[in-house]
């Protein structure tokens, strides 16, 4: 996958590719259980899915505007990287079916078999009848396509079952339909009656067995029935006119994303010549969309919700959530944060201290206020829970909501309309800005004073995703440190009001001048022969400036290690460019979102935890949130964290030119780092400390 450029850099979209790539090697793993590789397999189709939403829908848009710029998309023109992407997800896609038939065939090893409609046995057809008209049938729609009415917007996450109808031998036009799979409402997986075996069916084979009673007042010979589905541009397009609000003009929005310009379709390979072409022509497919042929099967981001059939070993065994050493159920969280800051690490340790932390100020008759970012929450949120019981309680609560999370809008739209009922102050943020930054500021009165406690994490409120992201959210009554978070609530209040601040880096107006000059504090230092070194652990790294002055501070001497979950755009271990830069990437059963900034400044290192990645995005167009960490505790325990992590033998991959994702090899024990960290945390919790 070596590409060839004059920016010293990797187009963000093929390196975003590569890493997709890495989790399709977690489906290939046979050290993963077999349902557990299923449900990475899931994930990959859904990050492919959305991939073409986001980045192919852009990347398309981008390409019918002449001299594009090639720096930012990595040396390539937009076309050239339009037909690359297709190139490299096309041989994905095929590697992503062998490995679901492999799969297959290890469940039947396993006693779990899938059948379609043409295998089932006497008894099973009568439970799938049964189970058709019960179950599926309410919510089956069949649309008759005809060439004098208009196609029927197709969902963009939906599959549809295409259908040709032939009714006679005499060379009679046949009859196309679309039946839209509701496997949202049904379940995708039906598990059929026991015999010995456990055996498992697609919802659409099901559909399929019963394609004859769904048609049964049309005459024909013969039904063919072939998936296929399409993904839309995910782009949204905000209403100008004035004299409506901004979450008015979201809603609308909102809706419309359903009927996006198409940039993929996806199809059986083996459907028929004209039934394609009919589809193709009226869905209005253009040269530039990325038309994919396949297998039987497709929306395979199903699998992530394959469901347990009662074989613990084809599972990960669980990892208890540990307890955080200094916060019992019995003690007040707020005074302990009066003696020190508290690290939570999830989803090592409970998300329950942040709910708890919030329900605590809620019933304190001295606390005032409560202010709160939020940009995903769970679909069932305790947080918001305990920020409607404060207002309840007449504590003045003020919830910065961002509309516009990507394909969380909706879900967003209405807690707004939920919080606002119960008397929540609900504000929008900055125009032109999404607020990504994860922070909640608690306000009280003692004696005649005033005392603040903040939390500045990495990742979302979201109980739901704390189970499986790796995060930080750090606790605080540091009065330099709640005394900013103030400020940026303000300012998140008075948008014309620009605050300067003394510890935490703040997007978009100070963040990006923040690391530079520490990038150069440090190349300083390695220049008087001092202590020298950056660590830095991100989701993403892609931004041009940063990546630059880290090939200036390697030029100069300064040891750099990177460990990069996602997007990579630097090129490490260039003689004469990054020789001093090592970078990798885990890959495990947690996805690593925590992000980590370490700065050797002469021996007085400087940590930093963020919500920030190095993407021109989270730099100049969010407002983010880094914090200074200055307890000696925390410091150690991130060094320590990051070394377990750099330690990794087992789910580490190197970072190349060639992109080839090979695994790290390192002498000595295997070290697979999320096992290692939760054994880290749980003696923590036994030394007490």
């Amino acid at each position: 996958m070596k590409l060839k450029n004059s920016t010293n850099v990797i187009a963000r979209d093929i390196s975003w590719l590569s890493f997709n790539e890495r989790v399709l090697q977690e489906a290939c793993d046979e050290n993963n259980p077999i349902v557990e590789r299923l449900r990475f397999l899931g994930i990959f189709s859904s990050n492919m899915d959305e991939f073409f939403r986001v980045r192919y829908a852009s990347i398309k848009r981008l390409s019918q505007i002449s001299n594009s710029p090639k720096r930012r998309l990595g040396g390539l023109t937009a076309r050239e990287l339009l037909s690359k992407i297709s190139e490299l997800s096309g041989e994905m896609q095929s590697r992503a079916e062998d490995i679901s038939d492999e799969l297959i065939n290890n469940l039947e090893n396993e006693g779990i078999s899938f059948v379609d409609e043409t295998e089932l046995t006497s008894g099973q057809k009568a439970f799938v009848r049964n189970y058709f008209i019960e179950k599926v049938s309410p919510s089956v729609f069949t649309i008759i396509l005809d060439d004098n009415f208009e196609l029927p917007e197709m969902k963009d996450k939906s599959i549809y079952l295409a259908i040709k109808l032939v009714r006679d031998s005499q060379g009679e036009k046949p009859q196309y339909a679309l039946i839209e799979i509701p496997s949202d409402l049904v379940g995708r997986f039906v598990e059929l009656p026991k015999y010995g075996n456990q055996y498992i069916m697609y919802l659409e084979d099901l559909i399929r067995y019963n394609l004859a009673y769904i048609f049964f007042v049309f005459q024909f010979e013969k039904i063919e029935a072939h998936i296929v589905k399409i993904t839309r541009d995910a782009e949204l397009d905000l209403d100008e006119d004035v004299s409506k609000g901004f979450l008015e003009k979201m809603s609308k929005s909102v809706k419309g994303r359903r009927t996006g310009d198409p940039v993929r379709f996806v199809h059986d390979e083996e459907i028929s010549d004209d039934l394609l072409e009919f589809l193709k022509n009226r869905i209005n497919l253009d040269n530039l969309d990325s038309l994919t042929s396949g297998g039987r099967y497709h929306n395979k981001k199903d699998y992530i919700k394959f469901p347990n059939l009662g074989n613990k070993n084809l599972e990960f065994k669980p990892l208890e959530q540990l307890n955080h050493p200094d916060l019992d159920m019995d003690r007040s969280i707020l005074n302990v944060l009066r003696e020190k800051d508290v690290l939570l690490f999830l989803p090592y340790h409970s998300f329950s201290y942040l709910i708890r932390t919030l329900r605590e100020a809620a019933i304190d008759p001295q606390v005032t206020s409560i202010q709160i970012t939020l940009y995903r929450v769970a679909p069932k949120s305790r947080i918001i829970s305990a920020l409607t019981n404060a207002a309840k309680n007449g504590k003045q609560v003020t919830v910065v909501i961002e509309l516009r999370a990507r394909f969380d809008e909706a879900a967003n739209i209405r807690w707004t309309e939920e919080l606002q009922a119960e008397g929540v102050q609900v504000i929008f943020g900055v125009p032109g800005l999404k607020v990504h930054s994860k922070m909640f500021l608690i306000t009280r009165l003692n004696g005649d004073k005033t005392e603040r406690f903040a939390s500045i994490g990495t990742g979302n409120y979201n109980e739901s995703t704390s189970k499986y992201y790796t995060d930080y959210h750090m606790l605080t009554s540091n009065k330099e440190v709640t005394k900013e978070v103030d400020l940026i609530f303000d300012f998140l209040q008075k948008n014309y009001k620009i605050q300067k601040y003394q510890h935490l880096l703040v997007s978009p107006h100070h963040t990006r001048k923040s690391f530079i000059k520490l990038i150069d504090n440090e190349i300083e230092h390695a220049k008087k022969g001092n202590p020298s070194g950056i660590i830095l652990k991100l989701n993403s790294l892609c931004d041009i400036k940063l990546i630059d002055k880290l090939y200036e501070a390697s030029s100069y001497g300064v040891n750099i290690r990177l460990i990069i979950r996602g997007i990579c755009s630097l090129i490490p271990g260039v003689k004469g460019l990054s020789e001093n830069i090592q970078a990798i990437s885990i890959l495990d059963r947690f996805l690593e979102h925590s992000r980590i900034m370490v700065f050797e400044n002469g021996g007085d290192q400087k940590y930093f935890i963020s919500s920030a990645d190095w993407m021109q995005r989270n730099l100049d167009y969010r407002v983010e949130v880094t914090t200074p960490v200055y307890d000696s505790n925390i410091k150690r325990q991130l060094r320590d964290h990051i070394e377990i992590i750099w330690k990794d033998n087992v789910k580490a991959r190197w970072f190349s030119e060639e992109q080839n994702n090979e695994y790290r090899s390192i002498k000595g024990p295997k070290i697979r780092s999320q096992y290692a960290l939760h054994d880290y945390v749980k003696n923590q919790l036994k030394r007490g400390k």
